[in-house]
């Protein structure tokens, strides 16, 4: 074979590569892919999925099946996609806790958040309320810190649990606010909302979804929303920062795959998502839901889960917060 034949060999050859990778790009997904829930089945991770998921599905002709993989704060589930092939086929719901607290309060977290993981989208997002039982005489953020200083060490606050997201948010806003309250946690959000409505603690940091009810109907008392700004289905509440407290705090929905997925495959995961947040019936859902539609790119979420890493474990630090 003379040389002029092998060069139109092995131009053929790569031509043929080159429209195989290109047919591969444009066919993803072809065959469904998995996305691992971190919360129970019935949780608000399962409803954000179905509501945004069933759209994107329908762009793309596969189906998008839900694994639930609780335990360990998230962890054994967003381990699992951490360790699995980044081919774009196994993805993960990840939150704040999963993606922020547990690399501040976990010592022996099996993954890290920035470097094992491939950002795709942020669908939504919702904030901590600062809150109180009706007892306590205070009605904005400035008053409860005048109250908790003039009663140092007699309030408590409650969390979800030991290291969770809202204990954390509760004590920066005690670092900001110069308060000392003691910290009461509980296992989950349901006994928690029991322990504030009973006034087993003056204070806890809630969502939206599961503390409205009880602020409408006047048993809980709202002091303030820990986010950057006034949050959309409470627009006249003032944040924490407006009152001279800059603390942001809550949580989030986002998706996220390992580490090195194909750009083909975020790329079109991250069309769609931002797609199916445009329609009216999903954004309708999803503020349902007492969160706020957030959409954007990759890069934008990979810069949330690097402050989010970085916020928490500064907080853990100063604080000197301990945990088991």
């Amino acid at each position: 074979m003379n040389r002029e034949n092998r060069m139109k060999r092995w131009l053929g050859v790569l031509s043929a590569a080159l429209f195989a990778g290109g047919a591969l790009a444009q066919t993803y997904p072809d065959r469904p892919v998995r996305i691992i829930n971190t919360f129970p089945a019935g949780g608000s991770g399962d409803a954000v999925i179905r509501v945004v998921f069933e759209k994107v599905s329908a762009a793309l002709g596969q189906p998008f099946v839900q694994e639930t993989r609780t335990g360990a704060g998230g962890s054994i589930g967003t381990e699992v996609v951490a360790k699995a092939a980044p081919d774009g086929y196994t993805l993960v719901l990840g939150t704040a806790s999963t993606f922020g607290t547990n690399s501040a309060t976990m010592a022996k977290l099996p993954y890290d958040a920035v470097r094992d993981f491939t950002p795709v989208v942020m669908i939504a997002t919702t904030p901590y309320l600062l809150l109180v039982n009706p007892s306590v005489p205070a009605r904005t953020a400035r008053e409860f810190a005048d109250y908790a200083k003039a009663n140092p060490g007699k309030l408590n606050y409650g969390s979800f649990g030991n290291g969770s997201s809202n204990q954390l948010a509760y004590e920066l806003f005690k670092q900001v606010a110069g308060i000392e309250v003691v910290h009461v946690p509980y296992k989950g959000g349901a006994p928690l909302i029991t322990a504030l409505l009973g006034g087993e603690i003056q204070s806890s940091m809630d969502v939206y979804a599961t503390a409205n009810a009880h602020i409408r109907s006047g048993k809980f008392r709202l002091l303030g929303v820990a986010s950057a700004k006034r949050f959309s289905l409470l627009p006249d509440t003032p944040t924490l920062a407006e009152q001279g407290y800059p603390v942001e705090g809550g949580t989030f929905f986002a998706i996220l795959g390992p580490a090195k997925m194909p750009r083909n495959a975020v790329d079109t995961l991250n069309r769609e998502v931002n797609r199916a947040l445009q329609m009216p019936d999903v954004r309708q859902r999803l503020t349902a839901l007492g969160t706020e539609i957030a959409g954007g790119t990759p890069e934008e979420l990979g810069q949330v889960v690097a402050r989010e890493v970085q916020k928490w474990s500064q907080v853990v630090k100063d604080r000197n917060l301990k945990f088991e």
